[in-house]
């Protein structure tokens, strides 16, 4: 068989394309498996030091201490760059010794964990006195308190001493983390609005629960679906709030979950949200009660795998460096 010049060329450059492409999609798909990782929902306890109350009550993988050799261990295999502390709901006469065991943590360059959200209670007037001592730490990012608990009614985010305190850490330059109850999402949304300088963080999806997709849950989900997405939206509207895709494992059915049973979630949030507010959280340990951390970060990373490379590590790392500052 004999080529003209021009079939030459034109075959020639036909292969030479498909064998670049061929590369390139093969690098991409190398690049997306090393994607780097911060993790923005780490916790941590040693029950030598902490021994939160609730505890006493949880499952039994977490009755136990967890602390940073451990976590090592756990994200083995998920390149993991940094991790930022998520409080862990201890005794309110302990937050002073959370807080200060975190600074000197996130200090050591030995650990992973390079800055801390802490525990706070800011519906009491004590609240501005302690959080003005962390005013220009740099390693104190934010705060929480769980609002998805018994002693935390519906609405108390929306106190006036509340929305005083949120608006504090603002002018702090401090973040707020929304933990709370899915059915109670416009709450959040109402307190962006009375805080509008202040970076809202909502975890969890919204603690959107993975049962309410399924036809058969074998159990009644937290919420409905139609309700979370409608608030999810609402919260989104608002500039001042970003969105943690984190925890919905743990709700999810032991032994029936994977990528597509997370997608719907993982996907409307993305989808309100945008590339630019959505932040990755590993909800380490708590995250055992169902699965590993690296079936978690596995489960993630195919729920997002068509979406472009730029998308994809703005939420596991980028957004996290840029919005915590780290």
């Amino acid at each position: 068989m004999t080529f003209t010049r021009r079939e030459f060329l034109q075959t020639t450059t036909a292969t030479t394309v498909a064998a670049t492409l061929s590369t390139i999609d093969n690098r991409t798909e190398a690049a997306v498996r090393r994607l780097p990782i911060i993790d923005t929902h780490q916790h941590l306890w040693d029950l030598d030091l902490f021994q939160p109350p609730w505890l006493a009550g949880a499952p039994e993988v977490l009755a136990r201490s967890y602390v940073t050799s451990d976590y090592k261990k756990a994200t083995r295999g998920v390149n993991l760059a940094k991790a930022v502390y998520m409080e862990v709901d201890v005794n309110p006469k302990n937050q002073v010794k959370e807080a200060e065991h975190l600074i000197a943590l996130s200090k050591d360059r030995r650990h992973p964990t390079v800055a801390a959200v802490i525990s706070g209670r800011p519906g009491e007037e004590s609240f501005a006195p302690y959080i003005s001592k962390y005013k220009e730490n740099k390693y104190i990012k934010g705060v929480r308190q769980v609002l998805h608990v018994d002693s935390a009614p519906q609405g108390l985010c929306l106190g006036n001493q509340y929305v005083k305190s949120v608006q504090l850490l603002g002018s702090m330059g401090k973040s707020f983390d929304l933990c709370m109850r899915p059915t109670e999402l416009a709450d959040g949304a109402a307190l962006a609005d009375k805080a509008p300088d202040t970076r809202l963080i909502v975890d969890h999806c919204g603690n959107a629960d993975p049962k309410a997709w399924l036809k058969d849950p074998g159990e009644e989900p937290w919420h409905e679906v139609d309700q979370w997405r409608r608030d999810i939206d609402l919260l989104a509207s608002k500039d001042n709030v970003i969105c943690k895709i984190s925890g919905i494992v743990v709700r999810a059915p032991q032994d029936n979950w994977g990528p597509e049973t997370l997608a719907p979630i993982v996907n409307h949030c993305l989808a309100a949200f945008g590339p630019e507010r959505v932040i990755f959280g590993g909800d380490w340990p708590v995250v055992r009660i169902v699965a590993s951390y690296k079936q978690w970060v596995d489960a993630l990373k195919a729920v997002i795998s068509e979406r472009p490379y730029e998308e994809q590590i703005k939420l596991l790392h980028d957004n996290a460096e840029r919005i915590y500052d780290i």
